[in-house]
Order: structure tokens, then sequence, then C-alpha cells
């Protein structure tokens, strides 16, 4: 098994039980805890896994509403709108984009009062041009990962 593929398979794995022991993961790949561990610690070294964190359903805490923002921003102004929506606790994802937006932004609401006045908010703003916001009806795939290719 080479280097790569070694790594591809941990960080697959990982992806399927992110809880797994090293131990575990050992067993699973046919390697010794020692290798996973210092495999585990290149990549996450390397900046490829970067952090440990559980998937949130954020629906069944109440935050029912998902809101995808695109933004026409003034040139000068992208990188201080892209800070504020990113200190926005609840916008999930922040993105510079080519095309006719400069910006969108989803975030997850409790209600549409909530993200009414959010989205108000980012239109007083005098640096935004002009705004378009989608609800979600239904959420097909969401933060969803996938595996790499594995030799």
């Amino acid at each position: 098994m080479t280097y790569e593929n070694l790594d591809a398979q941990l960080v697959n794995s990982l992806i399927g039980n992110g809880r797994a022991s090293l131990r575990s993961l050992g067993e699973e790949l046919d390697v010794s805890v020692t290798t996973v561990s210092n495999h585990l610690r290149d990549l996450e070294e390397e900046g490829v896994i970067e952090g440990y964190t559980p998937r949130v359903n954020y629906d069944r805490l109440g935050y029912d509403v998902t809101a995808i923002v695109q933004l026409k921003v003034e040139g000068e102004a992208l990188p201080d709108i892209v800070d504020r929506l990113q200190e926005q606790k609840q916008m999930i994802s922040v993105y510079e984009v080519t095309g006719d937006y400069d910006v969108i932004a989803i975030g997850k609401f409790r209600d549409t009062d909530q993200m009414n006045e959010g989205i108000k908010g980012l239109l007083a703003d005098a640096d935004i041009r002009e705004t378009n916001t989608s609800v979600v009806l239904n959420a097909v795939v969401e933060n969803g990962q996938f595996d790499l290719d594995v030799e």
C-alpha cells in the first residue's frame, strides 16, 4: 500500500466515523497504531484534516429556514462585507464567487422573521448594491463529504 493510498483510506475511514480510535483505524486498514498515528499527524500538519467536529442537524434544533443570499458588493468593500458575514453566527458558509454576484452566503434561521431581520441588516449597508435571497424548500444533500479515490 502506498503512502498516498493509506492517507486516502484513512481520510475515508474518518469521514465514515470521525470518532474512530487509532486502534480501530489500524485494524480496519491493516496497519499498526503507530502508522495510523503518524499518518494522521502528517495529515493534520498538512492541513488536509482541519479538525474533528460533530455534524449538527440544525433543523432539529429549530433552525429550519435555510437562506441562500447573493450579494453585489462595491469592489473595495468586499473584504469588509465578507468578514462581517463570516462573523454572523448563523451564516454557515460564505463564498466569494464569479458571475453576476460577488458573494454567496448560506444562513440558518429559526423562522422567516429572523431571516428577514438579518437580510434587512445587510440591505442597510451602503456598500451592498443588491441582494437576491432564495429560501431552501428541501435540502437534498447538506454538508456532504465524499470518499477519496483509492487505487
